[in-house]
C-alpha cells in the first residue's frame, strides 16, 4: 500500500461527521484546503446531490454504495469572505428538504475555478485553525478495489501477528 491509500483511507470523512464538527463552530468561516492552498474566500456552493450506485468491479465483485458530491466553484466574488460553517450547515439542511441525504454515505467534492476540468477530492476531518475550521480536501484518486480488500486483509493479518499480544511469534521474527 502506497502512501496516498493510507493517507485517503485514513481520513476520509462522512458528510454526518463533517456537519457534526461544524455544529460547534458555526460562526467560524468554512475554508477549504485544496492543491496545497485555500479556497478563494468567494467560493460557491453550485450543487448537491446525492446518489446510489450499483457497479461490477474489476474482479466481478457487485459493489453497492451510496455517495453525496458536493460541488464547489472557487471563485473571487467581490468584498466576499469564506462562508461561515454554520451557512454551509444551513444550505445542507435546504437540500435535505427536497434531497434524501445518507450521512453517512460517502462524500465526494467536485472542485473547479470555472476554467480548470472539475477534479474529485474526498475531506479530511476538519480542524480549527487561525479562528476558521479548515477542511482539507485529498485527490480521489482510481482504485483496484479487490486489490484494497486483499490489502486491507493483509493488514489486519499482519497488525494481529506481530500486534503486542504476539511479539515472540513466529511470524515476527
Amino acid at each position: 500500500m502506497n502512501a496516498i491509500d493510507n493517507k485517503i483511507q485514513a481520513e476520509e470523512i462522512s458528510l454526518g461527521l463533517l456537519l457534526d464538527a461544524l455544529s460547534g463552530n458555526k460562526n467560524a468561516p468554512l475554508v477549504f484546503d485544496y492543491d496545497g492552498r485555500p479556497m478563494k474566500p468567494g467560493y460557491h456552493i453550485t450543487e448537491v446531490k446525492a446518489g446510489q450506485f450499483s457497479a461490477l468491479d474489476c474482479g466481478g465483485n457487485p459493489e453497492a454504495w451510496t455517495e453525496i458530491f458536493i460541488q464547489l466553484w472557487d471563485i473571487e466574488q467581490g468584498e466576499r469572505t469564506h462562508l461561515p460553517a454554520g451557512k454551509f450547515h444551513a444550505i445542507i439542511r435546504k437540500v435535505t428538504e427536497h434531497v434524501q441525504l445518507d450521512g453517512s454515505a460517502k462524500l465526494t467534492f467536485e472542485v473547479s475555478d470555472g476554467v480548470r476540468p472539475m477534479q474529485l477530492y474526498c475531506a479530511a476531518r476538519p480542524i480549527l485553525r487561525g479562528g476558521a475550521v479548515h477542511v482539507e480536501l485529498l485527490p480521489r484518486p482510481a482504485s483496484c478495489k479487490p486489490r484494497d480488500r486483499w490489502l486491507a486483509e493483509e493488514t489486519k493479518k499482519a497488525a494481529a501477528c506481530c500486534g503486542p499480544s504476539a511479539a515472540g511469534s513466529v511470524c515476527c521474527l
